[in-house]
């Protein structure tokens, strides 16, 4: 073992009081950043998996159609519209009246050539035709609208993971059958190997096979979304050979809208990502992670304040000593770096105790609450991310506290310091 070794944990030793209250110092700071970081990042995990389990990354549709002109003609000064938008006696304007029209279910053109392209687009893992649109489903005397979706089953559970929730039956949507939502069955009162009729607006319907019933965390889906066949969804909607739309997933979500203005650009349709659909849940999510950041740097600038003064008072408190070893040969970077290293050292000892504290209070707080079905209702993720972060962070901290306390030591004149210690 070294010199600067040797003396470092020489005075760690004799100053057990203080190495004591650098390592509770350390270790409460490192815990609280795990424990932060650990229940904020399951949280958002938590969300975005309960969000983006119902639904596609990515949706692409024709651009909506444009508004057109109902009515043209001159206005002049004394005619009330005229009075009311600013105009004086004499003045003459054009008036325009436009209506958006309703928006009617189109099909994109040469969709087989768009899913290619969607494809080819960098960062795209997955894509998906989809045919969907209004209709009723009715059983007995029960009736209820719904959202008709026709899919490609190999290619769409690649995109939202149906099987997986299905509570009853099977996942099938071939030929005649269907797979509708939980709530949407108890309202209606079916279960797989029941039949059910849809029925669009125009009057198109035809009779399924429940399949299966599937829960997608949802209520809106559950209570709504009935999946069939694209072929069957093209025939009830009137959309013979077309789609009305493509869904897509891509490997980093967070790049997501990105990623939508590369296939807008790529296809001259409308992209819309999840993170523009859903607006509210995406600033929620950066609030959370400002504020554990904001956390975190008041936390960190504590524990390097908290280890920078106690090793100032311990170089004020080893002045002689100090002064004794530079007078038998001991250079300035030596007695640097032995300050150096006790930085290090209660880092890395704070770390260790710190990451047992935060895993502890993180499991127990998990602990404290679970769901119907027993997961958590707090969840927490403990990575081996999380703990290298910290790790790096101890190690920063603790080098960082000790470089000023360190220049001071390695600063002191011999002979001043053998006479006023």
């Amino acid at each position: 073992m070294t010199f600067e070794w040797l003396v470092a944990l020489r005075f760690l030793r004799e100053g057990r009081i203080q190495t004591l209250l650098i390592l509770l110092g350390v270790s409460t700071g490192v815990g609280v950043i795990i424990f932060l970081s650990a229940l904020i990042t399951g949280l958002q995990a938590s969300l975005i998996e309960k969000t983006l389990g119902s639904q596609a990354h990515l949706v692409v549709k024709p651009q909506e159609e444009m508004p057109r002109v109902l009515h043209e003609g001159r206005v002049v000064g004394t005619d009330p519209a005229a009075i009311a938008a600013g105009l004086q006696p004499g003045d003459d304007a054009l008036a325009v009246r436009l209506e958006k029209p309703a928006q009617r279910l189109r099909s994109i053109n040469q969709w087989p050539q768009v899913i290619r392209d969607i494809e080819q687009t960098p960062g795209v893992t997955a894509v998906s035709p989809l045919v969907a649109g209004s209709a009723f489903v009715t059983r007995g005397v029960a009736q209820r609208a719904i959202v008709l979706r026709g899919v490609e089953a190999d290619r769409f559970t690649r995109i939202i993971d149906v099987p997986a929730r299905i509570t009853a039956g099977r996942f099938g949507v071939t030929g005649t059958e269907a797979v509708i939502g939980s709530g949407l069955a108890a309202d209606i009162g079916v279960r797989p190997g029941d039949r059910i009729r849809i029925l669009t607006a125009d009057g198109r319907n035809d009779v399924f096979t429940v399949a299966g019933v599937f829960d997608l965390q949802n209520q809106g889906v559950n209570d709504s979304w009935v999946l069939v066949s694209l072929k069957s969804a093209q025939n009830l909607l009137d959309l013979a050979g077309g789609i009305s739309a493509v869904e897509a997933r891509v490997d980093r979500i967070f790049e997501a809208e990105a990623i939508a203005q590369d296939v807008a650009r790529r296809t001259g349709l409308a992209a819309d990502s999840w993170m523009k659909l859903n607006g509210q849940l995406l600033t929620g999510l950066r609030s959370q992670s400002s504020s554990s950041t904001m956390i975190q740097v008041f936390v960190v600038v504590a524990v390097a304040l908290g280890i920078a003064s106690v090793l100032v008072v311990w170089v004020v408190q080893k002045n002689r000593e100090i002064g004794i070893m530079r007078a038998f040969g001991t250079t300035r970077g030596q007695v640097l770096r032995i300050f150096l290293l006790q930085g290090l050292l209660l880092g890395l000892a704070g770390w260790v105790v710190g990451v047992g504290v935060g895993t502890v209070l993180s499991l127990v707080f998990a602990g404290l609450a679970t769901n119907p079905d027993g997961s958590p209702t707090f969840p927490v993720n403990l990575s081996s991310q999380l703990f290298l972060g910290t790790l790096t962070m101890a190690l920063a901290v603790g080098l960082l506290a000790a470089a000023a306390p360190a220049r001071r030591a390695a600063g002191l004149d011999p002979a001043e310091a053998i006479h006023h210690g």
